[in-house]
C-alpha cells in the first residue's frame, strides 16, 4: 500500500545531541496532535524520513502525551524524541515536568547549562544487539550494508576513565540505516555498564547519561531549533 499524498502539514524540527556549537545532531519531527487529528500518524512520519517523528498533545498541569514514529513503525519509547520534546516544549513556553509516552512516564527536568535531561527506563529500550571494538579506526570504517537486519549498536572506549565512548547505531528493522544519535541505546548501554557516559556518536553529536539505580538512567543533551518542514 502507498504512502498517501502530503495533505500539507507542518512539522516543527529540532537537532537533538548537538555539540556545544549547536553543530550535528539527530533530526526530530515534531507535528501537535491537534494538526493531525484526520492524519495517519504512520504515513506522516514515513513521508518525513527523519529516524523519528512525533505527535504531541497539547500539555495539561505540566504533563504531555506523545506518540513516537520511526518511518516504518510506533515505538514506545525513544531518547532522542523524549529530550527533543521536552526542550521544544520549554521554548514554547510550556514547560512540562512529565511526558506521558506508551511505555510510561518519561521525568523532565529544566534544562542545565544548556541541556535538557529526560530519566527514563532501560528496559523501556528496544532490544540492541552491542558489538564493543577496541579499534575505533575499524569501527570508523563499519557500513550500513554490514547490518542486514535487527538493531545493532556498535562502540568503543575513546577514554574509558572519564567514561568517554565513540559510538554507531544501525537499525534497518526500524527503517533506519544509520542513526546519528540514540537516547535509547545510550540508556541501555548506559545500565549494561552501570556507570555514566560521555557519548560522541555519528558525524559528532554529543549525549550524555548518568547511571541511577534499580535501573533508571538521565539521558541529556543540547537541542537546536531547524526549520519547519511542510509534509
Amino acid at each position: 500500500m502507498g504512502i498517501p499524498e502530503s495533505d500539507g502539514t507542518q512539522v516543527e524540527v529540532v537537532r537533538v545531541f548537538t555539540d556545544a556549537a549547536g553543530r550535528f545532531g539527530n533530526p526530530l519531527g515534531i507535528a501537535r496532535a491537534g494538526d493531525v487529528v484526520d492524519v495517519d500518524h504512520q504515513a506522516l512520519a514515513a513521508r518525513a524520513g527523519y529516524s523519528e517523528t512525533v505527535v504531541v498533545e497539547e500539555p495539561i498541569d505540566e504533563r504531555a502525551r506523545m506518540r513516537i514514529y520511526t518511518p516504518t513503525l510506533e515505538l514506545p519509547f525513544a531518547g532522542h524524541p523524549t529530550v527533543g520534546t521536552a526542550w521544544w516544549l520549554v521554548e514554547r513556553g510550556t514547560p512540562v515536568r512529565v511526558l506521558e509516552v506508551p511505555a510510561g512516564p518519561v521525568e523532565v527536568s529544566p534544562p542545565d547549562g544548556g541541556v535538557t535531561w529526560i530519566r527514563a527506563r532501560a528496559d523501556w529500550a528496544p532490544a540492541f544487539e552491542f558489538h564493543q571494538f577496541d579499534s575505533l579506526d575499524l569501527l570508523s570504517t563499519l557500513d550500513p550494508a554490514d547490518f542486514p537486519a535487527g538493531q545493532h549498536y556498535v562502540w568503543g572506549w575513546t577514554d574509558e576513565s572519564r567514561g568517554a565512548v565513540r559510538s554507531r547505531m544501525f537499525a534497518p528493522a526500524f527503517g533506519i540505516q544509520e542513526d546519528e544519535a540514540t537516547g535509547a541505546a545510550a540508556i541501555a548501554l548506559t545500565s549494561k555498564l552501570r556507570r555514566s557516559l560521555l557519548l560522541t556518536q555519528g558525524s559528532g553529536s554529543q549525549l550524555f547519561t548518568e547511571w541511577d539505580s534499580d535501573g533508571w538512567v538521565r539521558l541529556g543533551g543540547r537541542v537546536v531549533l531547524d526549520h519547519p518542514v511542510v509534509i
